[in-house]
């Protein structure tokens, strides 16, 4: 079963290579959607696939790349809109800042 999931995270999560981490992550499981940084200060992502899947990268992101600290993840059920901000040809982007 395919789940799509639309996540925030919270803490010390730019400029240590978290988006990088991510998508490592996300192309590793095999999974689509995108991540990129907030201005806020959060990271903002998308992970479609296997629930199973699904589930292990958001374990994974929880304790984030060496450097990370971990404050919140905030996630939601995405949809196939959440899908389209991906790059045209790019299984797992990492989009610009907004």
């Amino acid at each position: 079963m395919n789940v799509i999931r639309h996540v925030l995270i919270r803490g010390r999560v730019q400029g240590i290579g978290y988006r990088a981490f991510v998508q490592d992550l996300a192309l590793c499981e095999g999974l689509e959607g995108w991540v990129r940084n907030r201005l806020d200060g959060r990271v903002e992502a998308v992970f479609a696939g296997p629930a199973a899947r699904v589930t292990y990268a958001l374990d994974a992101c929880r304790r984030g790349p060496p450097g990370a600290r971990i404050d919140a993840l905030d996630g939601r059920n995405g949809s196939l809109a959440d899908l389209t901000h991906r790059r045209t040809g790019e299984r797992f982007s990492v989009l610009p800042t907004v």
